[in-house]
């Protein structure tokens, strides 16, 4: 049965922020919202951290285009968190920042009544598991920020796999997996039109967490979202079976172009080799869910090339069509869909067509093109498009709804606890193969 969520308001909430770490607080603030008050109270320690997300903020009020009126109120201290609970001026949380004490805070708000969005991830040991159940067993909602799940092309995907004349069932032959997926993503970047600078604990993979646990998170989530509506189980539905994670190379140089430090942080020196730093930031895991077989790898690079991008491939093969999402260089860094089927025929064809005119009413002006002699391109208008900054304010808006009294979809917890069971287990497996 759908929950319905025991607190209800009708009228707008007031955010609070808890010690912003990482810039993802920050864009959930990109737009206006309309359930919220402009006014924001932000409780963090005083520091680089929470300036970077005050001077994030104030560039969106300050923009020309479509500028936000927000009215940060801000306490620095190092109670910040028994102060915003004494004081609880609002009643929804984001928290997004160290990840290592992430969601110890998270059960504290929530045990506080608080409705809670926190950034991914929520788990970087195993043994935080327990608390991620907590937190998910009673109201008030708690949950975390999957931005992957709006961006338009990943959406298309996954309607036309559930068009049967389209997809099929997905497609285990043994020599492949039937989802496959790999995104690279650069520490080196630009966010909102200026070089991201990361704070230097980012780099600590006792406070940031290893591979399994950060794009990985992300990527966990869209195959359970693009298989199925019906919760997960993880002990029902999930056989792991394997996992690995390797470091990035982070020379001196760009380790400080990154955190603005002319020297490693004393906390990583003991991972630094022959001037770079090894950052245990890249994974790939291999398991079955619901006995298909997904493969997932992501990839942390240094720096974005000139005029280039994040570059992602999820590939759905199902029995009648592969289903292939690919953002790169050949697509000018913009994620295209692509549906290659295993019979190109003229059948296929008029049964693509039919399927994506029947999509018209949830994506207007979708079509279908021929990308060549064995594949089509679904062209996806550019009213369409948003940003990846742009899906974090999304996210917040999906919240705000199920805060006011919206209807949680029945597998929101069933699937973010089957979703961390797996990537715990992930990681205390390829800790047992590496060492």
């Amino acid at each position: 049965m759908a929950q319905t969520l025991s607190t209800h308001s009708t009228g707008k909430s007031t955010l609070l922020v808890l010690d912003p770490g990482h810039f993802h607080a920050a864009l959930t603030l990109r737009r206006a919202h309309a359930r919220l008050n402009d006014e924001v109270y932000v409780y963090a320690n005083a520091g680089p951290d929470v300036d970077a997300f005050i001077e994030l903020v104030e560039s969106f009020n300050a923009r020309v285009q479509d500028p936000t009126q927000w009215k940060l109120n801000v306490y620095r201290g190092p109670d910040h968190l028994e102060r915003l609970l004494r004081e609880r001026r609002g009643d929804v949380v984001i928290v997004a920042g160290k990840n290592d004490t992430k969601l110890g805070n998270i059960a504290r708000l929530h045990a506080a009544g608080l409705f809670v969005l926190g950034d991914k991830p929520w788990l970087i040991q195993p043994e935080q598991l327990a608390l991620v159940h907590s937190v998910s067993a009673s109201p008030p909602l708690a949950m975390d920020i999957m931005t992957e799940r709006y961006e338009i092309a990943n959406r298309v995907q996954r309607a036309l796999i559930g068009h049967a004349e389209v997809f099929g069932a997905f497609r285990d032959d043994g020599a492949r997996p039937a989802i496959s997926m790999k995104s690279t993503h650069h520490l080196y970047k630009m966010v909102n039109g200026r070089p991201l600078v990361r704070p230097e604990w980012y780099f600590n993979a006792a406070v940031q967490g290893e591979g399994i646990t950060d794009v990985t998170t992300h990527l966990v989530d869209l195959a359970q979202w693009m298989m199925s509506s019906e919760p997960f189980d993880f002990t029902r539905d999930v056989e792991l079976v394997s996992a690995r994670q390797w470091p990035t190379r982070v020379p001196l140089q760009t380790y400080s172009q990154i955190t603005g430090l002319q020297q490693f942080n004393e906390a990583v020196r003991d991972h630094v080799e022959g001037g770079a730093l090894a950052y245990l930031c890249n994974a790939a895991i291999s398991y079955r869910l619901r006995g298909v077989p997904v493969q997932i790898e992501s990839v942390w690079a240094l720096a974005s090339p000139k005029g280039g991008g994040d570059l992602h491939c999820c590939i759905a093969r199902g029995e009648k069509a592969d289903l292939i999402i690919d953002q790169s260089a050949a697509t000018q860094f913009v994620p295209e869909l692509f549906v290659q089927p295993r019979a190109a025929d003229e059948r296929y064809g008029i049964a693509l067509g039919q399927a994506v005119a029947s999509l018209q009413p949830t994506f207007p002006g979708i079509a279908v093109d021929l990308a060549h002699a064995d594949a089509f391109h679904i062209r996806i208008p550019q009213t369409l498009r948003t940003t990846h900054e742009q899906h974090f304010a999304a996210v917040l808006d999906q919240f705000l709804s199920l805060v006011a009294g919206g209807e949680v979809p029945r597998n929101l917890v069933p699937d973010l606890l089957c979703k961390y069971t797996l990537l715990a287990g992930a990681v205390e497996l390829a800790r047992r193969s590496a060492g």
